[in-house]
């Protein structure tokens, strides 16, 4: 069974009104990208049906959608997969998010606000905690939270607009649990509210080219 050994109250039904085949892509996307359905899942139409309770369309054209954006493979006479990233296609991906990331950290270290750098040291101190309790879910958001709050400092929508479609993608490979990460978070704060736009890029860069090697994989590998 597609959904076995899976609690089934933690992908609910679809509500409505609203559009069902949007709410379907966004169900099934989600479902791809926190590796509830990890990468080589065969994806059966009728059981996705079923499940988020819609007709089979909505759940084909979703599929046909999340294929051409490169989450789902679709095989002729096969069906639909979850895409399985080459490491080309990884070595790639972190490439960009490296790029991207440093980036934001030099433009939040020239434009900082104190509300910014407070609100910082809030989720960091949220994310070492989680670390310490071993709440991987609070980590996970914790990290994800921080890392847009820098983006955020940073001032520039368009760089915040692909950062956020990649680290999309990146959730599929890493859980950023390790505690040396929140001590690199911590190492950027003290750059960005020094104004050290070159210390920060040093610090930022040196987090996010680490991050495939580093972190462990997300369950499911």
């Amino acid at each position: 069974m597609l959904f076995k050994g899976l609690p089934y109250e933690s992908i609910p039904k679809l509500e409505r009104p609203g559009s069902v085949r949007q709410q379907v892509y966004e169900a099934l996307l989600e479902l791809i990208t926190s590796r509830t359905l990890h990468p080589g899942r065969h994806l059966v139409e009728s059981e996705l049906a079923g499940h988020l309770g819609v007709s089979r369309q909505p759940v084909r054209e979703a599929l046909q959608r999340l294929n051409t954006e490169g989450w789902v493979d679709l095989r002729p006479g096969q069906g639909a997969f979850v895409h399985e990233p080459t490491g080309d296609e990884t070595d790639q991906l972190f490439g960009v998010r490296v790029l991207l990331e440093t980036e934001a950290a030099r433009l939040a270290a020239v434009s900082s606000s104190g509300d910014g750098l407070e609100r910082l040291d809030q989720l960091c101190a949220t994310g070492e905690a989680a670390v310490a309790a071993d709440d991987v879910d609070t980590v996970v958001t914790a990290n994800a939270t921080f890392h847009a709050c820098v983006m955020e400092l940073a001032g520039n929508a368009v760089l915040a607009e692909l950062a956020a479609h990649v680290e999309q993608r990146v959730r599929r490979y890493y859980t950023p649990i390790v505690s040396q990460a929140w001590v690199e978070h911590r190492e950027l704060i003290a750059a960005i509210a020094a104004r050290d736009d070159a210390r920060a890029q040093q610090v930022m860069r040196a987090h996010t080219v680490d991050a495939r090697t580093r972190f462990p994989p997300r369950p499911g590998n």
